[in-house]
């Protein structure tokens, strides 16, 4: 690594080799998969080098020059064998004992076990990087990485107690309350860590605000740095489906709200000829698919996963109305993406939403059937409400969120930590000389 003051060096202006930590990254579900596929690209074309670090679900990543190091865990939470028992010989070492009798006892282990085998990957080869980005993992290995001297910068895209609260609440019965509790008791180690490792980026200033309430950091370390959207992917593309409504969220998660959605939907399509299409795969039998059936949807909904980026792009921009109906969000990429498709937006007055979209959406009360039924009414019914709207949002996204400006601020906050460790090493040199 660069010395202070190295003419060239990483904290001057020089191409920078960056590891990108991320202990599940999967590709289309979930923001941290798409921030790191994004940034990931963005910074290899601004002519960084970037190696991915990650766990199962592994990422899709744009770039050849993307070096992509898998660090298995082992994948006990898989789509199609969730809470799996692992055959005697796939545990290779007693951090696998500790993953699965973490899961066992009820408890989600990964961020605890991948920081611990990131850190081990770290310290045989602490050399090869420059900069250590962790990409909301903020397990107790995390704590290790600066006594490798290297510097290390964390992304918070919103703090996990937002969602352990809202699964608490929506919880029925002492038992399963206490199941939630004990499956979220990672919140606490990320809380521990988030305090003790250094700078924080994150997203929007409703999670900055999260952040220091529910983890206590300081506000000092923390820097807002909004997502960017992937145009060539996410924009208008002609002719849209008559009474077509997309969202794009976990289907059973109570945070995003699909339930609200459904019934509001629901409401909706017993007057006019509307029918919703949800980027997820819900549960056989799940709080989804029994509301469904609870419902009689029948064809009115249709849920769709595994599709490839271009049909993903060719859905949002197909739709009349897009939905973002979560109870929480810290930022929201579907958002910006939906906007960035030219579809007219409905979202949630919830968490950073509102700042999101600003005026260039139409905002409803988290949770409530009602408003959300009468809206996508209304919109249905006015062609020039929804050309007004979809417009608006295309203009905001042009303006505001781009994933280049995106990555190049991104490295200003690398060579910034990298210049603080100089800092800190001359230091330790000059106590070193003095005697000290």
């Amino acid at each position: 690594m660069g010395e202070a003051g190295e003419v060239g060096g990483p904290s001057k202006g020089g191409p920078l080799r960056v590891a990108l930590l991320s202990y599940r990254s999967k590709p289309h579900c979930g923001g941290q998969g798409v921030y790191l596929r994004h940034l990931s690209r963005e910074l290899v074309d601004l002519g960084h080098t970037v190696e991915v670090i990650s766990g199962q679900p592994y990422p899709e990543l744009d770039r050849e020059e993307i070096t992509l190091t898998k660090l298995p865990s082992l994948d006990l939470y898989r789509d199609e064998d969730p809470f799996r028992t692992p055959s005697l010989g796939e545990f290779r070492d007693w951090v696998d004992v500790l993953e699965f009798a973490h899961m066992k006892t009820g408890g989600f282990p990964e961020p605890l076990t991948f920081s611990l085998r990131a850190l081990r990957l770290l310290k045989r080869r602490r050399r090869d990087f420059d900069v250590v980005h962790d990409n909301q993992v903020l397990g107790l290995g995390n704590l290790g990485i600066s006594r490798l001297a290297l510097p290390l910068v964390t992304s918070i895209h919103h703090p996990i107690s937002v969602d352990r609260r809202i699964e608490i609440e929506a919880a029925r019965g002492i038992k399963q309350k206490l199941g939630k509790l004990r499956w979220y008791g990672f919140v606490g180690m990320q809380a521990q860590v988030s305090r003790r490792i250094g700078p924080v980026l994150t997203v929007s200033e409703s999670s900055k605000v999260d952040i220091v309430k529910d983890f206590k950091v300081d506000p000092r370390d923390i820097e807002i740095l909004p997502l960017g959207v992937d145009t060539r992917i996410f924009h208008p593309r002609g002719e849209r489906v008559p009474g077509r409504i997309v969202a794009m969220a976990s289907a059973d998660a109570p945070i995003k709200g699909v339930d609200v959605l459904l019934r509001a939907v629901a409401k909706v399509a017993t007057e006019r000829d509307v029918h919703v299409v949800v980027v997820s795969k819900p549960k056989q039998d799940g709080p989804t698919d029994r509301l469904v059936r609870e419902l009689a949807l029948g064809d009115r909904v249709r849920f769709v996963s595994g599709i490839s980026d271009d049909e993903l792009g060719e859905l949002m921009a197909s739709a009349e109305i897009a939905v973002v109906p979560s109870r929480y969000e810290g930022f929201s990429l579907p958002a910006v993406e939906h906007m960035a498709s030219g579809t007219p937006l409905v979202a949630s007055r919830a968490g950073a939403l509102p700042e999101v979209v600003g005026d260039a959406g139409i905002l409803v009360q988290p949770g409530d059937v009602e408003e959300l039924a009468a809206t996508l009414h209304r919109l249905h019914d006015s062609a020039e409400e929804r050309a007004r709207t979809g417009a608006a949002g295309l203009a905001r996204v042009q303006e505001r969120f781009a994933w280049p400006a995106v990555a190049q601020a991104t490295v200003e906050h690398y060579r910034a930590a990298i210049a603080q460790q100089d800092y800190l090493r001359l230091a330790a040199r000059a106590d070193q000389a003095r005697g000290k």
